[in-house]
């Protein structure tokens, strides 16, 4: 595995286009995010969709939740916000709030596991949007480690766990660590809390009613 350190507040251009090239190219590519380390692999490969599952040692029955650089990118390769998608996005992006949106008929069919949804957010971490803006589409962004293993925090733990089985790694050190994402179902009419995490349930019903006010 080739190891790449990059800086966290200023991103190395020439690392964060190393890592979209291997993307690109079908490879997982380890990346912090602003939580833990995630792999990020093409969401509209199927095979590269496979790896990330190869690697995880998992069948491919969960979804996979994507990362984007902005809003503008996830309309242009996952299709437009609805309304309350769009609210939520403008208060609680970038950071922790993950939403489940139709999934678009592009998209590998095991990112969302059969269900037609996928999850998808913008994180709070320089890098992780540098990386989906370079691809030029979002990518996944589920943990870095075995499954049934502890979640990476730092760039040491995801060498030991899967140094073997993948191909490169942007190292920032230890990520924040912390509560996941909370994920939030705007499918429907009525958002539903899908699970609950970094930012509470309450928090965002109040920001949506105070929208509507």
């Amino acid at each position: 595995m080739r190891r790449v350190v990059v800086d966290r507040e200023a991103p190395q251009r020439d690392a964060i286009d190393e890592a979209a090239k291997w993307i690109r190219a079908g490879y997982v590519v380890a990346i912090p995010t602003d939580t833990l380390y995630g792999l990020a692999a093409d969401p509209f490969s199927a095979a590269a969709v496979a790896r990330v599952f190869d690697v995880k040692g998992r069948v491919a029955d969960r979804a996979l939740p994507l990362i984007a650089a902005d809003v503008a990118q996830i309309a242009s390769r996952l299709g437009p916000l609805s309304e309350t998608a769009a609210r939520l996005a403008d208060r609680f992006w970038p950071g922790p709030l993950t939403l489940l949106m139709p999934a678009a008929r592009q998209l590998a069919r095991e990112v969302s596991a059969g269900t037609g949804t996928v999850g998808v957010r913008v994180p709070a971490d320089a890098i992780a949007r540098a990386v989906c803006a370079a691809c030029g589409h979002p990518v996944t962004a589920t943990s870095a480690n075995l499954s049934g293993a502890p979640a990476a925090v730092a760039a040491d733990d995801v060498e030991h766990a899967l140094g073997d089985r993948i191909e490169f790694m942007l190292d920032a050190g230890s990520t924040p660590g912390g509560a996941p994402s909370t994920i939030v179902d705007v499918t429907a009419g009525e958002p539903r809390l899908v699970r609950a995490g970094a930012i509470a349930w309450e928090e965002i019903q109040a920001w949506l009613h105070s929208a509507r006010a």
